[in-house]
């Protein structure tokens, strides 16, 4: 795990989003084709916003959605589907594929037709975020590290939903969906490079257990200390409760 300090929430997502756009890149130039995971959140403004602005080739490029909520549609204020639309598919254009997770009335059988659609890729680069209970996606504490199935309906815990409430996404915490698809611990692990944007002080003792700590489903973001090639890419605040560096 390869760790990068900003002295801003900017800084740190104009170095994420150039790594990731130099990793899709090169998988362009070899390959020519990438295929990509992408997160959502708050954490991810301003990756995002850096991201959508590289100079690569959108069209050769095949998306996957990280997770998104059962019970609510996309024109939600809190869709993670909305979220990517307009934060990124309408500012990138054309992509060779986005495969948007859509719950509907049947979460597992989207879970089935979503595992056959990425167990064809190989994914190039996941970019992620860290919860601030630790979860990686929506795989909340304590997470499932063995199972092998590629996406999941799983359960939000409570402090999860507090965050979502928290950040902004609805007004009440019962309005906060209580069910989930999520990409699985696994699928995420298989990615050839993770970027993980995490900024804020809210997110500094998850990061600490994340970095810190040893690798247990209790914190689900610490199984990438074990990935090939994890940058995780912080602010002084987020970064405020690690170990001199």
């Amino acid at each position: 795990m390869e760790i990068r300090i900003s002295d801003s929430s900017r800084e740190l997502g104009a170095m994420a989003a150039a790594s990731g756009a130099d990793a899709i890149r090169e998988a362009l130039k070899v390959k020519h084709s990438a295929s990509i995971i992408l997160a959502t959140g708050a954490s991810q403004f301003e990756m995002i916003s850096q991201l959508v602005r590289a100079d690569l080739d959108w069209s050769k490029v095949t998306c996957f959605h990280l997770d998104e909520y059962v019970g609510i549609d996309d024109t939600h204020p809190a869709s993670f589907r909305r979220y990517l639309r307009e934060r990124f598919l309408e500012k990138v254009g054309k992509v060779q594929a986005f495969n948007f997770i859509d719950p509907g009335k049947d979460p597992r059988a989207e879970c089935d037709r979503l595992n056959r659609l990425i167990s064809a890729h190989e994914i190039d680069v996941a970019f992620v975020g860290i919860g601030e209970n630790g979860h990686l996606a929506f795989n909340d504490p304590p997470a499932d590290f063995k199972t092998e199935v590629p996406y999941l309906v799983v359960n939000l815990n409570h402090d999860c939903r507090a965050q979502q409430l928290g950040e902004g996404w609805f007004a009440t915490i019962d309005e906060v969906p209580r069910l989930a698809i999520s990409m699985s611990i696994h699928q995420i692990m298989k990615s050839w490079k993770l970027i993980a944007a995490v900024p804020d002080l809210r997110k500094s003792e998850a990061v600490k257990r994340t970095i810190e700590g040893k690798v247990s489903p209790l914190c689900p973001a610490s199984i990438m200390q074990l990935h090939r090639d994890c940058r995780l890419y912080l602010d002084r605040d987020s970064s405020s409760l690690l170990a001199a560096r």
